[in-house]
């Protein structure tokens, strides 16, 4: 089965190196963050079109790819909009392109960025109503009532981003999650090191170098840590459950992150005009995947896409040469592929009676995750395309490839690459 009317690939693109939060790129916010990657890749090829994300929002833009895009001084004749779907962000911007593609559109330029160290501060509906009104009556009463807020007045993100519905964390959902699956805080930190060890042997090896750009403030994605040990992982506190039975601490979760990720969407025709040595993968199909997650967890979704999307091409797991999975948490990532390997779970709950056989782990994220490179939210999808595009290229031709992203609201976006 071919999704699209014409051959559609994405390129890996370039990526900041990604910040600690509070860390080195801190004094940023997403769109000047964003400039000189946006200027690397545009140096590369002009694009038909530029989609860009950013998923903590901001009062002070509304288009944030156009407020990029003239930032970096580009041909201002390119088109420039904006795409978010909380952690698949980017990759939803690759998604949205790719059924773009034609006519007079063979190259889009995708991406997203955030700065998660500096969220923007807001007003309550009741406060903001009672101050705008103000303005308009009275402006000096305003300034003074602006000076008169108090926290309950104020929207601040010091419940992590919670979710709006249920207002609790990822983390709160992802705790009970894991108790659901009965995943063992063991089988996490065992997880979150090989995460760690994975991705501090990619930048030994060279593996990222044509992948990251230098920024003044930083050369080298600041999360990995080659010192972790699975007795330092086992010394943290949980973060969110404190009641005894809580798993998911700072060590097996994705952390607080600052970058920006971008990579390409092409025809053909588009892939021409790219630089010699640009790898590039085939756009077999994708998977938009929503659950209640009332029912089945707030990150569960790729668990339903990802054999829906491999039944339609008759895949099964062994079949994908290389996994992509999106580490938001260990607890996540072992929870979908628990999901994904328990009797019956395909059938029951994705609706696919296929037989998929054994997961392949040691197939799975070569080169470190999320919980060890770190999850600015807008940028990971960029970030997993570009680096399993890269990694996919080592292989044999026709090799497939799964990337696959969760999403807040009970999102999962997952897409199935081919080595041409």
């Amino acid at each position: 089965m071919q999704r699209f009317a014409q051959r559609t690939y994405i390129a890996s693109g370039l990526r900041t190196p990604f910040g600690r939060g509070g860390g080195a790129l801190a004094d940023h916010d997403a769109i000047s963050l964003s400039v000189p990657l946006v200027q690397a890749m545009a140096a590369q090829a002009r694009p038909d079109l530029f989609v860009w994300g950013t998923v903590i929002p901001s009062l002070g833009w509304s288009n944030i790819g156009r407020e990029i895009w003239l930032d970096a001084k580009l041909d201002p004749t390119v088109p420039a909009y904006s795409a978010v779907l909380a952690c698949s962000t980017s990759m939803i911007a690759a998604l949205t392109a790719a059924g773009m593609l034609g006519g007079d559109t063979d190259l889009v330029l995708v991406g997203g960025s955030e700065v998660m160290s500096n969220p923007p501060i807001g007003l309550t509906l009741e406060a903001s109503k009672r101050i705008v009104k103000l303005f308009r009556t009275d402006p000096a009463e305003a300034f003074d009532a602006l000076k008169a807020l108090t926290p309950n007045d104020l929207v601040l993100p010091v419940k992590g981003w919670a979710n709006r519905i249920t207002g609790r964390t990822m983390g709160d959902h992802m705790e009970e999650t894991a108790q659901i699956w009965n995943i063992t805080r063991e089988a996490q930190d065992e997880w979150s090191l090989k995460s760690h060890q994975r991705a501090v042997a990619g930048w030994e090896s060279g593996f990222f170098d044509d992948l990251v750009i230098s920024l003044p403030e930083i050369s080298r994605d600041a999360n990995p840590r080659a010192d972790t040990s699975i007795e330092k992982l086992a010394a943290l506190k949980p973060a969110f459950d404190k009641s005894g039975k809580g798993s998911i601490t700072a060590g097996n979760s994705s952390p607080i992150t600052d970058g920006a990720a971008a990579c390409w969407v092409a025809t053909e025709a588009g892939l021409a005009r790219l630089p010699n040595g640009t790898h590039y993968a085939e756009l077999v199909d994708h998977e938009i995947a929503a659950v209640d997650h009332s029912v089945d967890g707030l990150l569960m979704a790729p668990s339903f896409a990802i054999p829906r999307l491999l039944a339609r091409h008759g895949l099964r797991y062994d079949d994908v040469a290389l996994w992509e999975i999106h580490e938001a948490f260990a607890a996540q990532l072992l929870a979908n592929v628990a999901a994904l390997e328990k009797p019956g779970w395909t059938r029951d709950r994705a609706g696919v009676d296929f037989d998929f056989g054994d997961f392949p782990w040691d197939r799975l994220n070569p080169n470190g995750g999320s919980v060890a490179i770190g999850h600015p939210f807008a940028a990971t999808g960029a970030r997993d395309l570009s680096q399993a595009i890269k990694e996919l290229w080592n292989m044999s031709a026709g090799s497939f490839a799964i990337v696959s992203i969760c999403a807040d609201g009970g999102h999962g976006t997952v897409a199935l690459l081919r080595r041409p």
